[in-house]
């Protein structure tokens, strides 16, 4: 199962290593997100990040809808199935998110786009960001309601 991992805090007063450690993963500025593979050393850099970002396991239909709606290549234009089908062994959108919901495909492997993916802020907003999922807040581990988040920010 793959993540998505999206930024909520901001750049003030982040510690040094956690800013660098959102860097080395692209999440650059508040609502960017990045769909990463269920690795050691990708849970590593989640637990590190936890208190400035929200993350949880995708499913394929999400990561569809999130490429489909807001992926975008180089040149800021829209990804398309024709462009998918060229530039990859998949024939649709639909197929790439259900290889890389199952950690067999990467984003950065599909040349030309761009492995960030830009949001708009959460329809009814974050459910608070200074407290964690558990807390009744916006931060840290959301699980499979991830799914939900990205589907209010789309």
């Amino acid at each position: 199962m793959a993540y998505i991992v999206i930024r909520v805090v901001g750049t003030v007063s982040v510690p040094r290593d956690i800013k660098e450690t959102m860097r080395l993963m692209g999440l650059n500025r508040v609502n960017h997100a990045v769909i990463v593979p269920e690795t050691d050393s990708y849970k590593g850099m989640l637990y590190k990040i936890k208190d400035f970002c929200t993350f949880g396991k995708a499913d394929a239909e999400t990561i569809a809808a999130l490429l489909r709606e807001r992926g975008i290549i180089a040149g800021d234009v829209a990804l398309t199935d024709d462009y998918v089908k060229e530039k990859t062994e998949f024939a649709t959108i639909d197929d790439l998110a259900k290889a890389v919901a199952a950690d067999e495909y990467k984003l950065k492997d599909v040349e030309g786009l761009k492995p960030v993916i830009r949001l708009h802020p959460p329809i009814g907003g974050y459910e608070g960001n200074k407290r964690s999922v558990q807390n009744g807040g916006a931060l840290g581990d959301r699980k499979e309601k991830i799914n939900d988040l990205v589907k209010r920010m789309l």
